[in-house]
């Protein structure tokens, strides 16, 4: 399956819907302009790629509906040059979104199925810089610590103490949480060694962040 006219097309329309509905960020939008959405999911669904919606891509997994990525994305003020680690890869959508805004991405995912087509999927849509990981989200990466940026691109019942300590002083850690249908965007900064403050931003609807023990 390729990129073509036709599909560009579809893609432009579904940005400048985004945009209306509040995204003002040009390099994030221009950024998924730039991100063939289709080439993430089955080809046999091809006409839902540039809905702006939610779909299913296996193991109870979904590709998160754009406004949601470009929301989180925005929130997230990435700038060129920086670690970011995203808790569930899924398809490989969100963490192409932020390797087109130049950040060095670590991406982990804990349902093997969707992290060897993602493992094998970003390299061949041109995303070879970014780094794939199997394991628990609610770890993180304690390695390859500390992250300007964490994200989370599933429903929490808490924030994870791992994931705020492998911020860098000045980092920002953005999660829904939430144990019921909807979870509360969160952002939390690192202010210095010790400090968090954190800030709401909305209620949104995410599958669960799932951990290799039972919550």
């Amino acid at each position: 399956m390729t990129d073509t006219y036709r599909h560009k097309g579809m893609r432009k329309k579904l940005i400048q819907e985004i945009r209306e509905k509040g995204i003002k960020d040009e390099l994030v939008l221009a950024a998924m302009e730039r991100i063939p959405r289709h080439l993430f999911m089955d080809e046999a669904f091809l006409e839902y790629a540039y809905q702006d919606r939610a779909f299913k891509i296996g193991a109870g997994q979904t590709i998160s509906q754009p406004y949601t990525v470009a929301y989180m994305t925005e929130l997230l003020r990435v700038t060129k040059g920086e670690k970011v680690l995203e808790i569930g890869t899924g398809s490989g959508y969100q963490a192409a979104v932020l390797a087109e805004m130049g950040a060095k991405v670590f991406s982990i995912e804990r349902h093997r199925i969707l992290y060897d087509t993602a493992r094998v999927r970003l390299p061949q849509l041109g995303y070879s810089s970014i780094k794939t990981f199997y394991g628990d989200g609610y770890k993180g990466l304690p390695a390859y610590a500390p992250f300007d940026k964490v994200i989370v691109t599933a429903g929490a019942p808490y924030i994870p103490e791992p994931l705020m300590q492998q911020l860098k002083p000045g980092g920002l850690l953005l999660i829904p949480v939430g144990e019921g249908d909807t979870q509360e965007m969160t952002g939390v900064l690192r202010v210095d060694q010790d400090t968090f403050q954190t800030r709401q931003y909305g209620k949104f609807k995410f599958v669960p962040l799932l951990e290799d023990r039972s919550w």
